[in-house]
C-alpha cells in the first residue's frame, strides 16, 4: 500500500500542521507533497526528517517571501505532482490540496479545514481587508477568484470523501461543492495543560491580532467595565490600533512564548472569544485548563464549548452583547465545574483525532479494495 499526503504549504506549525503531524503518526510511510516548504528548522520536527516533494512554486523569484501571490499558478502548480502509482491520496487542505489529480484505482480523501475562504463566501471580507473593493485591482482580484472558485469546484470531483474539522466546515462543503463529509475534529494538545486549583481575577483573550479576530471589540467592552480585568496575548497588523483604545484594567502583552501562555491560561477566571471561526483551538486549549468560554455562538466552536456546562454563547458581535455574556457568567460562576470541563475538552485529545481518523480512512480502504477484488 502506498500512500501521500498532500498539504497545501509548510510555513509554520499551527492548527492545521499539528493536524498533519497526526496524520503522519497513522501512516508513517506516507511520502509528503506540498506546493512550497519554507517552514523553519525549529518547526520541522513534526516531519519525522521526512524528504517533502515541492512543486514549482517553491523555484519561482522570491518565493519565500510571496510566494503567496503566485496565487493564480497554485492550481495549475497542484494538478503537476504525478501521484499514479499510490494507492492512498489524503490530502490536507485549505486551500488547493484537495485539487489533486487521482484515477478511479486510487482513494482520495481530503481533511477540509475550510473551502478557499477568500474565493467564497468571505470574498467581500478579504476584498474590504485589503483594501482593493474598487478600481482595476479589484477588478482583477475579483477575476482571478472567480476563475479559482470554477477550479475548485470542478476538482471536488475528484475527491472520494471529505472529512470536516467542524460541523461548521461540513455546512459550508455542502454549500460550496454539494457533497457530504464526516466531522473530524482537529487534534487539540490538551495534554500540555492542567487544572491548577487557584484561579486569579482576571479574563483571558488569546489571538493573532487581526480584524475577523474581533480582539479590539473585546477591548472596547471590557473598557466599559472598569472593576474586571483583561489580559490579552497575541501579535497582528490591529495591535496599535487596539492599544489605543486598552483601558488600565486591560494589559496587552503582545506576542508570548507557550509557557507564559499555559500560565496564563491556567490561571484565568475565563476565557473571552469573539471570533466566527472554523473550529478554534483556544478554547479547546482554555477547557483543558478546567476554564470556561465565553464565546460569539457561531462557527466551529458551537461543537467545543457547550452552553451552561462549559461556557456561555453571546449572540451578537457587540460590545453590549459582551458585557452581557460577562455578567451573566459573574452571576453563575460558582456553577461550572473544572473536572467536567476538562473532560469535554478530551474528547478533542490527539489520541481521539488519530483513532477517529485511521478508523475512518482504514474502513474506506477495505471496502474499496474489497470491491475491487470482487
Amino acid at each position: 500500500m502506498k500512500i501521500a499526503l498532500i498539504h497545501d504549504w509548510f510555513t509554520e506549525y499551527a492548527g492545521s500542521e499539528q493536524a498533519v503531524e497526526q496524520i503522519l503518526n497513522c501512516y508513517p510511510n506516507a511520502d509528503i507533497f506540498t506546493l512550497a516548504d519554507f517552514l523553519p528548522d525549529e518547526f520541522r520536527f513534526f516531519l519525522s526528517d521526512k524528504k517533502v516533494k515541492t512543486s514549482f512554486i517553491q523555484n519561482l523569484p522570491f518565493a519565500e517571501k510571496i510566494f503567496r501571490q503566485y496565487l493564480l499558478l497554485m492550481p495549475f502548480a497542484i494538478e503537476q505532482f504525478d501521484l499514479s502509482e499510490y494507492d492512498l491520496v489524503i490530502s490536507s487542505s485549505h486551500a488547493f490540496a484537495k485539487g489533486i489529480i487521482t484515477g478511479p484505482n486510487q482513494l482520495h480523501i481530503s481533511y477540509v479545514y475550510t473551502p478557499i475562504r477568500y474565493a467564497w463566501d468571505l470574498q467581500p471580507q478579504y476584498l474590504k481587508e485589503a483594501g482593493i473593493e474598487k478600481g482595476l485591482k479589484s477588478f482583477f482580484a475579483r477575476y482571478i477568484l472567480h476563475k479559482i472558485r470554477l477550479w475548485d469546484y470542478r476538482t471536488a470531483n475528484g475527491v472520494d470523501y471529505f472529512l470536516a474539522i467542524s460541523n461548521y466546515i461540513a455546512a459550508r462543503i455542502w454549500k460550496t461543492y454539494r457533497r457530504d463529509s464526516k466531522v473530524i475534529h482537529p487534534p487539540v494538545n490538551i495534554e500540555m495543560f492542567e487544572i491548577k486549583s487557584k484561579r486569579d481575577d482576571f479574563y483571558l483573550s488569546l489571538s493573532r491580532m487581526v480584524p475577523y479576530k474581533k480582539i479590539g471589540l473585546i477591548v472596547e467592552a471590557f473598557s466599559k467595565m472598569p472593576d474586571k480585568k483583561l489580559i490579552v496575548i497575541g501579535q497582528g497588523t490591529e495591535f496599535k490600533k487596539i492599544k489605543k483604545i486598552a483601558t488600565k484594567n486591560i494589559e496587552l502583552l503582545g506576542y508570548q512564548p507557550f509557557r507564559e501562555v499555559k500560565k496564563y491560561m491556567e490561571a484565568a477566571k475565563a476565557f473571552v472569544f469573539a471570533a466566527e471561526e472554523d473550529f478554534g483551538i483556544a478554547p479547546v486549549e482554555a477547557q483543558a485548563c478546567g476554564v470556561p468560554v465565553i464565546a460569539y455562538g457561531r462557527g466551529g466552536v458551537l461543537d467545543s464549548v457547550i452552553e451552561g456546562e462549559t461556557g456561555i454563547f453571546f449572540k451578537n458581535q457587540s460590545c453590549n452583547d459582551i458585557i452581557e455574556a460577562v455578567n451573566s457568567f459573574e452571576k453563575n460562576f460558582n456553577s461550572f465545574d473544572s473536572d467536567k470541563i476538562r473532560k469535554n475538552a478530551e474528547k478533542f485529545s490527539r489520541e481521539e483525532f488519530r483513532k477517529k481518523f485511521k478508523s475512518f480512512v482504514d474502513c474506506k480502504l477495505e471496502a474499496k479494495f474489497n470491491c475491487k477484488n470482487n
